[in-house]
Formats: C-alpha cells, sequence, structure tokens
C-alpha cells in the first residue's frame, strides 16, 4: 500500500549549494582584495599627505616692494604727499593713534604708530612718531614721548609680485600673527567641533542639515575644516562621490599626523578668498591686504566676520561687487557669534552698524605699476632662475617712488586731456622715466598712457629716433676741447650739402627753414640749430661724436652717417636716460638700477645691488654744456617752462622732434630729478606734437607737481668765470655796460678786448644775446 506524500515541505539541508559556496568564496576574495586595495590606497593617500604637507608646502611668489620712506627733519616732503603714501599702506585715520597702522592728523603734526619691517639691513621695530611739517618740508620728527628723532624708516609699499603660472599669491601667516576672533569666528561658523572631531564629524554633518532646513538658507556647510582644506590643498572642485570619498580619508589621515594648531594655520593660508584679474587671493594674509589694504594684525571684528563670511562663496560675496550681498552675510557671521557667546549681542549690533571698509581696488593687484615691475623682472632674471623669482618667497627691494608715480601718472592724464582736440594726439602713445641723478635709481616708469597697460613697454622697448636729444653729445665733443671751442667760439649757421660714398646728398634745413649767420657756440645747442651743429659735428668727426655717446652710456652701433648727428639713430626712452644721467651727474656714469637688495623668504641677505660710478668726462666740459642746456630752457626751445614753473628753479635741458614729427622728446633735469619724456605712434605715424608743443608739456606739468631742488652743480677747479661782451663775446671789464659772466674751462677764457662796446661784423647777428645773458 501506497503512503501518502506529506504536505508538510521538507526540511532543507544544511550545507549550502555548490552555486552559493562559489559565489560567497568570489565575495570573500573580492572583499579581501577590496581591503587590500583600500588599505593600498590609504597608505598611498598617506604618503601624499606628509610629503606635501610636511614638507615645501606653498610656492611662494617673489614680493616687489617700493623705496621705503626714510623721515628726518629737512626732508622735501609735503604733508599731502605723506598722508597719500600713508593711504597706499593702509594706514587707518583715526582721533587718536592706539596700536600699529593708526594715524592722526591736527594741523601740521601727523601722529602715527609705525609697523615695523625686515629690511635688508635688519629690522626697523614699530614705533609711535610724530611728524611736523612746514610748507614742503618735514620741520620736527619726534617720539611719542617728546624725544628727538634723527630718523625713522617707514615700511615699503608692496607694489606687486613676480608670479608662477597658475597665478596663485598668498602672504603666509602665523598663529600668533591672527586678530582677535579670527580662529573663534572661523570655527564657530565653518566648523563648530574643530577641536574634537577627528577629520571628519556625522554631527557637523547633520546639525548643518537640520540649521539650513530650518533657516530656509544655505547658512553652515558639513565639510570640516580639514576637509575643506583637505580640498584646497590637495583635491580639484570636481563634484563626485569618489572625490568626496578621498577628501574624507585624506582627512583623517591628516588629522593622525598632524596637530590641530597646524591644520587650523595651513587652512588659514590656504584657503581660497578671491580672485584679482589672473591672479588668485589665498589665505587670510593676503585677503586682508587685498580688500583692507591692512596687515591681517591690524582687522577688527567687523573685517574679520567679513572675510570668513567670504569663505563660504568668495565671488558671491565679492564685497566690492555685491556690497549688499557681502554685508548681509557678514552680519550673519555676527549672528551666529553672538548665538554661540563668542561676542555679546551689544557687540554684535556695533559692529553691524560699521561699513564694509573695502578698498576701491586691490592694493596689491599685480598690475598696478606693470612698466616698472616688467624692468624688474628683466634685471631679476640676469641673477636668478624663473622658478626661484615665482616659488621661493623673495622680497625684492626697488628704488620705486609711488609718489613719483602718481605724479608722473596725473602729468601724462592731465597733458593729454589738454592736447586730445588736436588732430592726431588721440593715436599717439607715451612714455616716460624717472631718475634721481645722483644715485642712478630709477623712481618712476610709464610705458603707455595707461598706466596699467601690461604689454609693449615703450619705455624700454620702444627705440626710436631721437632728433635734438643727440645734440648735447655734439657740443660735449667740442667743450672737451678747449683750445678750439668755448661757449663764445664762433660758428656758422649756414646752408650747406654732403655727398655720401653712394652718392646720395644730404642737405640739412633748420627747423624754421632759415639760417642765421655766424653765431656763438652755446646758441647752436639753445636754439635746436640743424645747420650749425651738423657743420660742427663734421668738423669734429661723426665718429668721434659717437664715442661721446658711447661714454655717455649708450652702444647704439649708430653707422657713421652725417644725418646721425641731428639724430636719425633710434634709442629707447631707457637708453636717453642713461645718457642724459651722465650729464646730469657731472659726467659720472652712473648705471640705471631698479633693485636696491633681495633677501631671502625667511628674512636672510641674499644680494645687494651697489651704486656704481665711473668718471667718463672732464667736470669742466659737463659744467659747460650744463650752462649751455640752462640757456636751452631760459631762451631756447625750452622756454615755455617758466610758463608754469618759478624763474627762479634752475633747470636744464633738450628737446628733440624727428621728421614730420613723428616723434616728439624732451629730457630735463634738475639737482635731483631726471626725467625723460617720449611721444609717437606705434606705426610710426606723423603726429602733430614737436618735442617742445608734447613731451616738453608732459615734463613741465611732472616738474611742477614734483617740485625738483634747481641745478647746483659745484663749478670745477679748472673752471673759470670771465667777463665778456655780450655782442662779441670778447673779453672786457665787469663796469661796462652789458658785460656777462661766462665760464670756460681755465686757459681758454677769451683775452680782453680794446674797450667797452667795440664788436665785430659778427656782433650785429648776436644783438638779441644781450636780453638773454643777462
Amino acid at each position: 500500500m501506497t503512503r501518502p506524500r506529506s504536505s508538510k515541505p521538507r526540511k532543507k539541508s544544511g550545507k549550502s549549494s555548490p552555486a552559493m559556496r562559489k559565489w560567497l568564496g568570489w565575495a570573500l576574495k573580492l572583499g579581501l582584495v577590496g581591503v587590500v586595495v583600500l588599505a593600498g590606497f590609504a597608505v598611498y593617500l598617506d604618503a601624499v599627505v606628509q610629503e606635501k604637507f610636511s614638507g615645501k608646502r606653498w610656492t611662494i611668489p617673489a614680493k616687489v616692494y617700493a623705496r621705503p620712506l626714510e623721515l628726518f627733519v629737512g626732508l622735501k616732503l609735503g604733508k599731502d604727499d605723506f598722508l597719500r603714501e600713508l593711504d597706499a599702506l593702509g594706514y587707518r585715520r583715526e582721533t587718536t593713534v592706539a596700536g600699529p597702522g593708526a594715524v592722526s592728523v591736527a594741523g601740521n603734526a601727523v601722529d602715527l604708530n609705525t609697523r615695523g619691517f625686515q629690511f635688508y639691513e635688519g629690522a626697523e621695530p614699530a614705533q609711535r612718531i610724530r611728524v611736523r611739517f612746514s610748507g614742503d618740508y618735514v620741520a620736527g620728527l619726534s617720539r611719542a614721548n617728546g624725544g628727538d628723532l634723527a630718523v625713522a624708516r617707514m615700511e615699503p609699499l608692496l607694489i606687486g609680485g613676480l608670479y608662477p603660472a597658475h597665478n596663485e599669491d598668498r602672504i603666509l601667516i602665523k598663529l600668533d600673527q591672527v586678530p582677535p576672533y579670527l580662529i573663534d569666528t572661523l570655527v564657530a561658523v565653518e566648523d563648530r567641533d574643530f577641536w574634537t572631531h577627528h577629520g571628519v564629524s556625522i554631527k557637523s554633518i547633520a546639525r548643518a542639515v537640520w540649521v539650513n532646513a530650518s533657516a530656509g538658507q544655505l547658512r553652515q556647510g558639513g565639510s570640516t575644516l580639514t576637509q575643506q582644506l583637505v580640498k584646497n590643498f590637495f583635491l580639484t572642485n570636481e563634484r563626485s562621490l569618489s572625490r568626496k570619498l578621498t577628501e574624507a580619508m585624506m582627512a583623517v589621515l591628516l588629522e593622525l599626523h598632524y596637530d590641530k594648531r597646524e591644520i587650523l594655520e595651513g587652512y588659514l593660508n590656504e584657503v581660497f578668498l578671491g580672485q584679482d584679474g589672473q591672479r588668485s587671493v589665498n589665505g587670510f594674509g593676503l585677503a586682508s591686504q587685498y580688500f583692507f589694504s591692512q596687515p591681517l594684525s591690524e582687522l577688527k571684528l567687523p573685517q574679520v566676520a567679513l572675510l570668513v563670511g567670504m569663505v563660504k562663496g568668495p565671488s558671491y560675496y565679492n564685497p566690492r561687487r555685491n556690497p549688499e550681498r557681502a554685508l548681509e552675510r557678514r552680519n550673519v557671521v555676527l549672528d551666529v557669534l553672538a548665538e554661540q557667546g563668542v561676542i555679546t549681542a551689544d557687540e554684535a549690533a556695533a559692529a553691524k552698524q560699521t561699513p564694509l571698509g573695502v578698498t576701491r581696488q586691490g592694493s596689491m593687484a599685480n598690475s598696478s605699476y606693470p612698466a616698472f615691475l616688467d624692468l624688474v623682472k628683466r634685471q631679476l632674471r640676469e641673477d636668478y632662475r624663473d622658478e626661484d623669482l615665482t616659488e621661493e618667497g623673495l622680497r625684492i627691494f626697488t628704488s620705486f617712488d609711488p609718489i613719483l608715480q602718481m605724479k608722473a601718472e596725473s602729468a601724462v592724464s592731465e597733458t593729454f586731456k589738454r592736447l586730445e582736440g588736436r588732430k592726431g594726439v588721440a593715436e599717439t602713445e607715451t612714455a616716460m622715466v624717472v631718475t634721481n641723478p645722483e644715485t642712478g635709481e630709477i623712481q618712476a616708469l610709464l610705458g603707455s598712457r595707461d598706466p596699467r597697460f601690461a604689454g609693449f613697454n615703450r619705455a624700454v622697448d620702444a627705440v626710436r629716433p631721437i632728433g635734438s636729444l643727440v645734440k648735447p653729445a655734439v657740443y660735449l665733443t667740442a667743450l672737451e676741447k678747449p683750445s678750439q671751442y668755448t661757449l663764445t667760439s664762433y660758428i656758422q649757421d649756414q646752408p650747406f650739402q654732403v655727398k655720401g660714398k653712394d652718392g646720395q646728398v644730404w642737405t640739412p634745413k633748420n627747423y624754421e627753414g632759415t639760417a642765421n649767420g655766424t653765431i656763438f657756440l652755446y646758441q647752436g645747442l639753445a636754439r635746436s640749430l640743424n645747420l650749425s651743429t651738423a657743420r660742427l659735428g663734421l668738423d669734429l668727426g661723426v665718429p668721434n661724436v659717437l664715442k661721446t655717446l658711447e661714454r655717455l652710456g649708450v652702444s647704439p652701433n649708430w653707422p657713421a652717417y652725417p644725418s646721425m648727428l641731428l639724430g636719425a639713430g633710434a634709442l629707447s626712452p631707457m637708453q636717453v636716460a642713461t645718457m642724459y644721467q651722465t650729464i646730469a651727474s657731472g659726467g659720472f656714469n652712473t648705471p640705471l638700477r631698479s633693485i636696491r637688495s633681495v633677501l631671502a623668504a625667511d628674512g636672510q641677505p641674499l644680494k645687494r645691488y651697489p651704486f656704481q660710478v665711473q668718471q667718463r668726462f672732464d667736470p669742466g666740459a659737463i659744467y659747460l654744456l650744463q650752462s649751455a642746456m640752462q640757456r636751452v630752457m631760459r631762451e631756447g626751445t625750452g622756454r615755455s617752462v617758466y610758463n608754469q614753473l618759478p624763474v627762479s628753479l634752475t633747470l636744464a635741458g633738450k628737446t628733440g622732434t624727428t621728421n614730420d614729427s613723428r616723434d616728439s622728446w624732451f629730457s630735463g633735469f634738475g639737482q635731483d630729478l631726471l626725467a625723460v619724456v617720449w611721444i609717437g605712434r606705434d606705426d610710426n605715424g606723423k603726429t602733430p606734437l614737436t618735442g617742445a608743443t608734447g613731451a616738453l608739456q608732459i615734463w613741465t606739468s611732472f616738474m611742477r607737481k614734483a617740485n625738483p631742488a634747481p641745478l647746483d652743480m659745484p663749478m670745477p677747479d679748472n673752471v673759470v668765470q670771465a667777463w665778456v661782451d655780450p655782442h662779441t663775446g670778447q673779453g672786457t671789464d665787469a663796469n661796462c655796460p652789458g658785460a656777462v659772466q661766462m665760464p670756460y674751462i681755465r686757459g681758454s677764457e677769451p683775452a680782453l678786448g680794446a674797450g667797452c662796446g667795440n664788436q665785430t661784423p659778427a656782433g650785429e647777428v648776436m644783438d638779441w644775446v644781450r636780453g638773454w645773458l643777462n
């Protein structure tokens, strides 16, 4: 009898099926492989974290500084110019001076607390001083306690940097340099559990979700400060799960190896806080300078709250572009601080009443002075590799004078505005070089009408015919031969022709188209006469004039053509400045320089660029040349200067105009200031400007603002003053009517004439000289 099948299911065997066992085996193997891979990846990440974070953490661009302003009694410096420099340095105007970076003004006295600075020679301490002004001079300098000070040196203005290809910049700071509230504010807003978590905080993520949902707006993020540092320092901004997991792993590893304070300091220096053109603003140190023109240590609570608030979105909360949005975000940060007890409600309310306080533009923009920075880079590359300049944090100290640069820029802007109605002026460009004749230091530089233009640097690279600027070299060549030429030697200003070896005929002409017959030698220079200058140069020999140019500091390799005597040869404004520098300094060649010294990132001196000088000319010949160039300014082509400048101000200079007025030049100097100005078109087209109507106008405007010291070259031992008849140039008695004194190399002075008033036939040509020489 067959038993019926049970309706109950049979119990399964305790053994798994072969397929299941196979699957579990593979899963186990994959798991083990995953663990091994994960462990290997962790080891790799650990090596990356330690190698980069423990070693050289950042590539730091070289920082370029202006000259430090040295204060002493008798310094030619007006109160307004001093305050402009303090404004550029980010000094705060306060009723009473309280702490470094504060300044108070009362009448002609300025009280301030300097910040101190590490110079090449050593550290300058921060100190409280009083500076008293009288007119355009420093009349008193004392300490806060009333004791007189011999000298006080201000910190130099940071004028730019030499950036790497990624254009990332920062100012490294230490934790002991941060202002009050910064650490507490950063932790309160960005990572409340920073001091207790181990790199990743589930609690912070949950809190952020709750706070943001409750507020209806994004007020907190879930990432810890450590995770943010990892993302900025090691990773990209890619939004993916794998990147987020990598970030979390690296954050934990970072916390395993490094102290919280090290991590926090790294964050303060790494966080991205804005974009300045192509340059990124990284770290709170640079952000403080960029937005407030102040060192980080000087920031107050409202400023700290603004910068911390910008961490959430530097572009979105940019206070220059979005001030209302930035103000709202700052106030949210202040509320968070009050809620967490970091500050009181009253402190938060008071801070909310303050304006944002950001400067109008970034004080550290790398395009502030592009022409000068370009010159600095070129000179530095003679001694340093590019990677040294862009990665090692070098500190470059230069001769740049921000006050003179401002006045040069203003002179260019005002002059072109005045000339803009003239047809053809709109197409012209300009360049300007300002130096100190006594040291050869470049103090200001313009490579374009637009001072912020960072392209073609015309001051250095625009090589253009110099026109009559070459003429002082011709007359200096003659004056070095006192037995043949003096300032009152007769020369001929008559038409002539010269036939070259190739059969070409050169026929020079005066600018006015007329000839002047027999004239004094210095008249040819003062009136910039082509005929007499060319005749004189040919008598001297063109090669000899070119040798004089070389001794003046330029070696243009011009061919020895007669046309070179009238400026057919081309030089850059920098080369012209070198040439005139030698004339202005009494015949001593001082190579132009823009750099004074270089410090390593740790403050160790690396290199000094000392003053160099070499005597190239007899001081007597230079003295006579300067005397003739002063005549250019008094009665010659530069005489319009004294429509704007006081007649008591002794200056020397020379105009230059090339064919068809394609180039307008002026180069001139006082005792402590030399400036070269060029105007022309980049396509070498015609302009409506001569040297006197174009470049001289900019030069005059600049000198009016800069207030140079009058030219006062001591008379060399081999020079004597002799009384001469203004009609004949013959020696005469001091008591003769109209007798004037003229300088001569000793032994070349004219002999006494027959008496007062005797004239030679040539004297009739020069009756106009009487008023000039008097």
